[in-house]
């Protein structure tokens, strides 16, 4: 058996140095714990024209009321829906026309997918997007298309939503049609701060 003896100062002068050396590296490691990554997914549906549809009985959300104007707009709808029209006129396009009833169409849906948990451009049910448009009182349109997205961690949710659209061919093919006159934006944000974002094209 090996025993070392120390004398009490040194020992204590050893286990002061200690404690130094722990506090330095519970402080460092306390300071590169690492934040969240930022999250972004995307779905697109493409141009639907109404001669293709019939009339369904599905169960469609319809908990948001009201038909918000752009001046009753949230601040992401409001960001999502100026880039979206900038990259229009960007290309050479007309700018779209904010629709109340197309907005809350849209928040509708995104207020359905935080509250049940899903993304998707179908409800549980399997009401779709006309499903949807006739829920809230639009019987006639010519065509009509949807984007919808989810992102967490960035500053302009809104914006950053419609940068990633453009890199994805079917979302973009959406933003950049000349055959959509109308459109809005709609976002519900889940608990975790996750925003999810509906964006609804109409010619009527």
């Amino acid at each position: 058996m090996y025993i070392t003896h120390r004398s009490p100062l040194r020992l204590l002068s050893i286990f002061s140095f200690s404690l130094i050396i722990l506090a330095l590296i519970g402080q460092n490691a306390r300071a590169q714990t690492p934040k969240p990554y930022p999250t972004a997914r995307l779905l697109s549906l493409p141009i639907d024209v109404t001669s293709a549809s019939r009339p369904r009985r599905v169960l469609v959300p319809t908990a948001v009321t009201g038909s918000p104007s752009l001046s009753d707009a949230t601040e992401v709808e409001k960001r999502a829906f100026e880039s979206t029209n900038r990259v229009r006129t960007q290309n050479g396009l007309s700018p779209l026309v904010w629709d109340p009833a197309l907005c809350r169409m849209a928040r509708a849906h995104s207020a359905s997918m935080v509250s049940r948990g899903y993304f998707a451009h179908e409800t549980p049910e399997g009401g779709g997007l006309r499903d949807r448009a006739r829920a809230v009182g639009i019987a006639h349109f010519q065509v009509i298309g949807e984007n919808i997205a989810y992102n967490q961690g960035y500053d302009d949710p809104g914006a950053f939503a419609v940068q990633r659209w453009m890199i994805s061919p079917g979302h973009r093919a959406n933003i950049l049609s000349n055959e959509f006159e109308q459109s809005a934006i709609g976002v519900s944000i889940a608990s975790d701060g996750t925003v999810y974002l509906t964006q609804v094209f109409m010619k009527r």
